[in-house]
Order: structure tokens, then sequence, then C-alpha cells
């Protein structure tokens, strides 16, 4: 019989997270300093869209996280502590080059937008592992993820003639199959059955909506930028979510026999468009092109929420919670899929370079997902035991102790 209460991560979690955040202030206190030397005119530009980001980030990503019946508390406030702790990371990380040539890390907006993004493929991942971890397990997961996604940066930028990475692509599938291969590696036997309490009710979805929109507005924000064709990247990224909202509504009815939108279906698969048109962007020139990746992307996602995470956990024992495969995995490589097409006309050159940054991004992402999945797989960081899983209690106190089943 499972004990009353999950492991008490009293001696881990508390000394981790100060130890670390104090790490974070002391290489600040010698090595970071603001960039004083900032336009006012490119700052006032900027910091409205930096917000948008913000917005989906917390917001966003936070409420997403709300679905499960007893893991509302958990999904949005462990999203609000790996952002923040994966944003300080990847703001040290992205400033290593300039503290080796000038000594100091100088930070701005686009800085803190660029660490906000990579911290976002953490997010992604956390979709698949959701309610199957504790919150040491994803603060490690964040610091060693966020370490992968810098170093595929690296790798595209030092093995490959990259003149212009695209930000998005590596983000979304680098965080889809970084999460799925960890998922892998931290199977459980009850997912085969089933988890007690990973249920859904009309309130959580509600809240998780809310998320769904908050998105879904503020997407075009994220695609664009840092790009440089911010006014096309917007408007492609718009007519994208509005045909994917609409195909992924269409397309789910048909999947009914009795002609109902599943929630689910809507929640994960009105993103794809986004999704698809993001990382396709660099090769989107007219509307017809972004509403046309978009119809097709909201298909495969929809389609592959319907049948394949069941085909996934019964072939390969993968539990992937919030189907990022088909929200973001899938999208992304059907965006880049049709960049590649859309530019193959510009030489085999530029093919064999798009392919092999897509094989160094699933190289990198598959490993840093295995080892993170083998680090995670110890004992020694107290799992959640079966009947703790997507539940609350197991990491908040509740004042009224009410257990309900």
């Amino acid at each position: 019989m499972a004990p009353k209460y999950a492991p008490s991560l009293r001696s881990r979690l508390a000394p981790f997270l100060l130890s670390l955040q104090i790490g974070f202030v002391v290489v600040c206190y010698f090595y970071v300093e603001i960039e004083s030397n900032v336009n006012g005119i490119k700052f006032s530009n900027l910091y409205p869209v930096f917000q948008d980001v913000n917005v989906m980030v917390f917001l966003g990503f936070g409420f997403l996280s709300t679905f499960l019946v007893r893991y509302g508390f958990s999904g949005s406030g462990f999203n609000l502590l790996i952002a923040v702790i994966g944003t300080q990371w990847a703001l040290l990380l992205n400033g290593f080059e300039s503290w080796y040539y000038r000594g100091k890390i100088r930070i701005d907006l686009n800085s803190l937008v660029v660490a906000e993004m990579c911290t976002a493929s953490v997010l992604i991942s956390i979709g698949a592992v959701q309610g199957k971890t504790n919150p040491v397990h994803l603060i490690l997961m964040v610091l060693l993820e966020v370490f992968g996604f810098v170093l595929n940066e690296w790798l595209l930028q030092t093995l490959l003639p990259v003149r212009q990475l695209n930000f998005i692509m590596v983000l979304h599938i680098f965080g889809a199959f970084f999460g799925l291969v960890l998922t892998w590696i931290l199977y459980r036997k009850e997912s085969f059955q089933g988890f007690e309490k990973e249920k859904l009710d009309r309130k959580t979805e509600l809240f998780s909506m809310l998320g769904t929109v908050f998105l879904w507005m503020f997407w075009p924000s994220f695609n664009s930028i840092l790009t440089e064709e911010r006014l096309s990247a917007v408007c492609s990224t718009y007519l994208a979510l509005a045909v994917s909202a609409v195909a992924s509504v269409a397309i789910s009815a048909l999947f009914s026999p009795k002609g109902k939108v599943n929630p689910a279906h809507f929640q994960s698969c009105i993103l794809a468009g986004g999704v698809a048109v993001g990382v396709s962007m660099p090769a989107i020139r007219y509307p017809w092109e972004a509403m046309t990746t978009a119809l097709a992307a909201a298909a495969v996602s929809t389609v592959g929420f319907q049948y394949l995470k069941n085909h996934m956990l019964f072939a390969f024992e993968c539990h992937d919670t919030c189907s990022v495969l088909s929200t973001h995995g899938l999208p992304g490589l059907l965006g880049w899929l049709i960049q590649l097409l859309l530019q193959i006309q510009q030489a085999i050159r530029f093919a064999v370079f798009h392919i092999y940054a897509l094989l160094i991004t699933l190289a990198t992402s598959l490993t840093m997902g295995f080892l993170t999945g083998v680090l995670l797989k110890w004992d020694i960081w107290r799992p959640p035991q079966d009947k703790k899983c997507f539940d609350d209690q197991a990491f908040w106190k509740f004042e009224h102790l009410a257990v309900r089943k």
C-alpha cells in the first residue's frame, strides 16, 4: 500500500533552490551589467513585444497547465518557478561569449527576450512529463535543457554556415523531442492503465482554455520579435492562427460521431498554425502560403492528437501528458518541411544545410533528454508515488487540509 503522503522534499528542494539562486546572484555581482548605450526609440519599440512574450510565458503556458483536476496549483506554480530559473540561467549561458571577450556579460531587452525564448522550450518539454515529476526534477530539467538548447545553437552556428538562425524552429522541435525522450525514460507502468488522478473537468478545462487564448493572442509577437520583417511575420502568423482555429474545429467535429468539438483538440491544435508558420517564416512570402501551411498543420496536429498519443503509449511506452508531439513536434516538423520546399530552388546546398540543422537539433535534444531522463530516474530525487501523481497536495500546503477522492 502506498504511503499517505508523498516523500518530503525539504532536505532537497530548499537547499537546491537557495544554492542555485545565491550562485546566480554571485555571478551577476562580478560579471553582469546592464547595457547603458540603448537607443530610446529602440527600447520603446521592443518593450511592448517583450511584455507580450512575458504574457505568453507566464500567463499562457501557466494557465494552459491547469487542465488537470488536482494539479492546477502545481501546473501553474511550477511553470512560473521554472520560467524564472530558466531565464536567469539562459542569460548567463548566452552571455558567455561576451564574458570571454569583454570580461562582462551585458544584458538588455533583447537578451532577456532570447533568454525567455530559451526557457519556452523547457515549458514545452514539461508538458510531456507533467504530473509525473517533482520540483527537484523540474529544476534539474531546466538547467540541463537550457544548457542543451544553447549548446545546440552554438553547434549550428559553429559547424554550419548559419547566418540567421531560425530560433523558432529550434525552439519547438528541440522542446518537443526533448520532452518525448524524457517521458520515455521516466515511463511508469501506471501510465498504461491510466493514472487515478489524471482527470479533467469543466472548470479546469476553462482555465486551460484561458491559457490557450493568451497564447493565441500574443503568438504573432512571439514569431516576429527576432525577425527584421516584423510586419510580414505578424500578418502571416495571425492569418495562420485564424486558419488553424477554423480547421481544428472542423476536423475535430469530423472525428466525433455526434459532430461535437473536442475541447482538447481545440486547445492543442488551434496553435499548430502559429508553430508551423513560425518555423517556416524565412520562406513565407505570401498570405496564401501561411494560410495553407496552417491548414495542413492543424490537420496533422488534430489527427496526431486523436490517434498518435495512445499509439505512442502502447507502442513505445511514451506517456505524453499534454501531447506536445501533436502541438509542437509535428507542426514544427511540417513547418521545416514546408520551408525546405519553398526554398528548394535556392540550391541543393541550402537543402543539405537545412537537413543537417534539423539532424543536429534532433540529436542534441534527444541526447540531452535521454541524459536528463537517466539522471531524473534516480530514486535520490524522491519521485512521487503513482497514487500521488497529478496531485497538488504532494507539494502545496492547504490550510483546510481537505482531501477529496
